[in-house]
């Protein structure tokens, strides 16, 4: 376990280690918040979903035909 200190404004230095552990970098949002008397700081995660866009350079192949699947399911 770390110990930090807080500046006058609050802020505080998350340890290196765990940055690397949790890969926050510099504009990482992080959720804070308190929780059965704690404070909780937790990096908000990438919507899997957003940061995969495009990763695929199907053109919206995939996606077309993944709409026209649920489409005739739903027709069932």
């Amino acid at each position: 376990m770390v110990v930090v200190t807080s500046t006058i404004k609050g802020q505080i230095v998350i340890p290196a280690p765990l940055r690397k552990k949790f890969n926050i970098n510099k504009g990482t949002r992080i959720y804070v918040y308190d929780e059965g008397g704690r404070i909780i700081v937790e990096p908000v995660r990438d919507d899997p979903v957003i940061s995969g866009k495009g990763m695929l350079k199907t053109r919206g192949k995939v996606l077309r035909s993944l709409i026209a699947d649920r489409k005739k399911e739903s027709e069932l």
